[in-house]
């Protein structure tokens, strides 16, 4: 049980950190030239992971 909380947890902060850097609140490194290709994925990808753990979180 308590598990499956801090799994729902980490869920929610990895959507999170996802998120800022798919919308360039955050940055992944000091060079903004060393993007890497899959960080733009992060912009739909972090709040799917957002729902995903909110949606586990109401169920259990």
């Amino acid at each position: 049980m308590i598990g499956t909380y801090i799994d729902e947890f980490i869920m929610f902060c990895a959507g999170l950190w996802m998120t800022c850097v798919g919308f360039g609140y955050l940055s992944l490194s000091r060079n903004p030239a060393h993007k890497l290709p899959v960080v733009r994925h992060f912009k739909w990808m972090g709040p799917l992971l957002l729902f995903i753990a909110i949606v586990l979180a109401v169920a259990s």
